[in-house]
């Protein structure tokens, strides 16, 4: 297997007291590919990764009720998964992280994105395949 580390659009920021880093995806390449976009937002060039990406695991939400720059929402992630055309999509970056002070919005902004993002998916690419798996689910790639 090789990784070769990809372009991700995203601030290398992480504060208080760390250096500014660069962002980067991952593309594990073996009998299959699987690109890890990470925190990203869309870019131009993102479909120029790789032409046979198997499976893209891509990042649908953030943390919190709101999404700041370098994040994609669940329409577009499914621009992406345009873009890219993998043959399986599953969502990534939802569902984990709930800071203590969002509780007064609910936590139904961190179930829906990976559903609305199968929905959009579904619309714009729809020969490509979502999994939606839970926090610690697995799903077999063959």
């Amino acid at each position: 297997m090789t990784v070769t580390a990809v372009p991700a659009e995203h601030d290398g920021r992480r504060r208080p007291f760390t250096d500014v880093g660069q962002a980067v995806g991952f593309l594990a390449s073996g009998t299959k590919q699987v690109y890890f976009a990470g925190d990203t937002d869309l870019y131009p060039d993102m479909e120029l990764i790789s032409p046979t990406i198997d499976t893209a695991l891509m990042p649908v939400w953030g943390w919190g009720h709101t999404l700041g720059e370098g994040h994609m929402d669940p329409t577009v992630a499914a621009r992406a998964v345009d873009l890219i055309k993998p043959r399986i999509a599953i969502p990534i970056h939802w569902g984990t992280l709930f800071p203590m002070v969002a509780g007064r919005w609910g936590r139904h902004h961190l179930s829906r994105p990976p559903r609305r993002f199968a929905d959009q998916v579904a619309e714009t690419s729809p020969a490509v395949e979502v999994r939606v798996l839970e926090p610690g689910e697995s799903t077999a790639l063959d």
